[in-house]
């Protein structure tokens, strides 16, 4: 196997293995939206970074953190519906990354790398970003895990019983803002959530407890970049859009299947 085919393979299931899990919550939660919002805002952290010339993933998290701090401050207010609000600053977000970069003189920026994806073109380097940060965010996703599935069941119940539940909902949207800046280079900033709640979506077909949806996403996920990959290798098509689309002959055909019985 070709190296570029191999480092390919290695940073798609790296993504898909942190994606599996987190999207199972992203799924629960409804929180597809909020995921747009964040990535959207990924190609803001790029202009940021070629701006100040600092590492594009170091930009692409410090500028969806600091998005997703404003979203769930924001969220406490009534002037606004959610929805109208992550509209807003979803779309506000990539016009201005947009814009910015349009504005830098004598600076040429892959805009459909950074929007598609680039998966054959990832390095040593990528994947080293991609399975350190992957490994930070489950090491932190096992950790609270129960605090997640508690908010996620019942928040007032889970605030009675003495969980912190506007922390625990900060972290998750941090975890999300990480998975997004590790992601970019996969599959791009505008089908990364696609990526998070297609392989979740299928493995609700599969589960029957939170723990194997979310090993099962994992795996679906995976697949999907090994499909993914190898229709891209025969048919000459866009990496990262060949995985989105394995990914949902998966879902359909899981959702073909009749439904088991009790």
């Amino acid at each position: 196997m070709a190296d570029f085919l191999l480092f390919a393979l290695l940073g798609g299931i790296g993504v898909a293995l942190v994606a599996g899990p987190l999207g199972s919550f992203v799924v629960w939660r409804r929180m597809a939206y909020f995921g747009d919002t964040l990535a959207h805002s990924a190609l803001l952290g790029i202009a940021v970074g070629v701006l100040f010339d600092l590492n594009f993933n170091l930009a692409v998290i410090s500028c969806c953190v600091i998005l997703a701090v404003l979203l769930v401050s924001l969220q406490r207010q009534r002037l606004v519906a959610t929805d109208t609000l992550l509209g807003i600053m979803a779309h506000s977000s990539l016009s201005l990354g947009l814009v910015a970069i349009a504005l830098l003189d004598d600076v040429r920026v892959d805009l459909m790398e950074y929007l598609f994806g680039d998966l054959l073109a990832i390095a040593p380097t990528d994947l080293a970003w991609i399975y350190a940060g992957g490994a930070l965010v489950l090491l932190l996703l096992w950790r609270l895990w129960n605090p997640l599935l508690a908010i996620t069941i019942n928040e007032e119940l889970a605030q009675v019983e003495g969980v912190p539940v506007t922390a625990i909902r900060l972290a998750l949207m941090l975890l999300i803002a990480v998975v997004i800046a590790i992601a970019m280079k996969v599959v791009g900033i505008l089908l990364i959530t696609s990526l998070l709640i297609i392989p979740a979506a299928s493995a609700r077909r599969l589960a029957s407890t939170p723990e194997q949806m979310a090993l099962f996403a994992s795996l679906i996920g995976s697949v999907a970049v090994m499909l993914g990959l190898t229709a891209s290798w025969h048919w000459d098509t866009p990496a990262g859009p060949s995985v989105v689309v394995a990914a949902l002959f998966q879902f359909l055909f899981l959702y073909s299947l009749p439904l088991r019985r009790a």
